[in-house]
């Protein structure tokens, strides 16, 4: 039952009250004086001492999806694109190939780089033998030290010949494997921003993967909200906070739902919007959700924990603000304003203005004003149930309401029918 209606239903309430108090302040007529007034049979509603409690919240918050994990490919080296081996809106897997820059090319590279590195290996052979066969001859003073030094050098110099011919052999394995440029994720290609046979360089974007199962979404949490979660997540509740997306659909389409699980909350907030970001990943096997759409993140499993709370029907809209109705010693209602908290389902949190073990009526408050009698009926704690039960009466009521106004139209509107019917007669 929506909350406005309550309140309206209220406030006439409220005002009826005031006219007769007003009503009563007048003088009254002495034959009235002397009938005494009818005794007021005692209401019977839910009526439930109210104590502390742990109550789950009903959540959600804007996000526009996007896929964190989504990467564009670009060249790495030089060359002409001869191949795609995709066809674009397909799903790629990580480490399949998508692309070939002239891999012949780099290829032979590789095979000249890989023949300068023998070669500077035989090189390094025969200069530390020539520098072996001087050590020893020096020992036999067969060749001078400065000979020996020279040797010396040249193995030096060989051996950085080594080394560099090593270098350019790794650089060029490197560009032989950006040659084929492979799929660093899973998920879905786009278009190929450049056809086969263009020149790439270095920079140039090739195409774009989406990962979309499973779909990360990131959304912001009020302060207040994180605050609370937080807590919740470092045990004090002990449960998983689950996630739902909603979707909606576009164009007659029906809504998406998905299902997953919070696996993120940040720890500092914003200070231009005094939020936390929080994220959460869902399974989008059928890839049904697309990064781009606008959707709403709902959290089961959230909760208030230690607070007084009232089904949202008990609350009325008084002369001084929100009230509800509580019991005395006497079983009749008196009027109390409260201060709520927050909405959590068919619950209303209370704030302030009651207190534990207090009286309170849990159900329809229609009928109900200070000072009646009130025959108190068990409440089983299903503030749902009892929501949907008063709505259903509404309802009801309502539609009696509207059938009985249009009989009395159709009633008022016979006469004047056979008025002007007997007007032609008489023509």
């Amino acid at each position: 039952m929506k909350r406005t209606s309550r309140l309206g239903r209220a406030m006439l309430m409220a005002l009826a009250a005031g006219s007769l108090l007003a009503a009563c302040g007048q003088e009254e007529n002495p034959q009235d004086q002397q009938q005494a007034a009818p005794e007021r049979q005692p209401h019977p509603v839910e009526v439930v001492a109210i104590e502390r409690q742990d109550i789950a919240m009903e959540k959600s918050y804007p996000s526009l999806l996007r896929s964190d994990d989504e990467v564009t490919l670009v060249a790495r080296i030089s060359g002409i694109l001869e191949e795609r081996h995709f066809e674009p809106g397909e799903r790629v897997e990580q480490g399949e190939r998508l692309y070939s820059i002239e891999p012949d090319v780099y290829q032979a590279a590789v095979n000249q780089n890989e023949a300068n590195l023998q070669s500077a290996q035989a090189e390094l052979s025969r200069a530390q033998r020539d520098a072996e066969r001087f050590e020893r001859l020096l020992s036999q003073n067969s060749v001078s030290q400065q000979q020996v030094d020279q040797a010396r050098a040249e193995l030096g110099v060989a051996r950085a010949a080594v080394a560099q011919a090593e270098a350019a052999l790794a650089s060029a394995r490197i560009d032989l494997a950006y040659a084929e440029v492979t799929a660093p994720v899973s998920g879905v290609i786009g278009l190929s921003q450049i056809n086969v046979g263009n020149l790439v360089s270095p920079g140039s974007v090739l195409a774009t993967i989406t990962p979309l199962d499973p779909l990360e979404v990131r959304f912001q949490l009020p302060q207040r909200d994180a605050l609370e979660l937080r807590q919740q997540l470092n045990g004090r509740g002990g449960e998983s906070i689950r996630a739902t997306l909603n979707v909606p659909g576009s164009a007659g389409a029906a809504a998406q739902r998905l299902e997953g699980q919070l696996d993120f909350l940040g720890s500092r907030v914003d200070d231009r919007t005094s939020t936390v970001q929080a994220s959460a990943t869902f399974r989008n096997p059928d890839t049904r959700v697309l990064p781009g759409q606008f959707a709403r993140v709902s959290l089961d499993g959230l909760k208030r924990f230690d607070v007084l709370a009232v089904p949202e029907i008990a609350v009325t809209q008084g002369l001084m603000g929100p009230q509800v109705f509580v019991l005395d010693e006497d079983e009749v209602a008196r009027a109390r304003t409260v201060e709520l908290g927050e909405v959590a389902g068919p619950w209303q949190i209370i704030r302030g203005g009651l207190e534990s073990g207090e009286r309170v009526v849990v159900g329809d408050p229609a009928g109900i004003e200070p000072g009646t009698p009130i025959d108190p009926q068990p409440f089983e704690g299903d503030a749902e149930t009892l929501v949907e039960e008063v709505e259903q009466a509404e309802a009801e009521a309502e539609q009696e309401a509207a059938e009985s106004m249009q009989e009395q139209e159709a009633a008022e509107a016979m006469p004047d029918e056979e008025a002007a019917e007997g007007g032609e007669d008489d023509a």
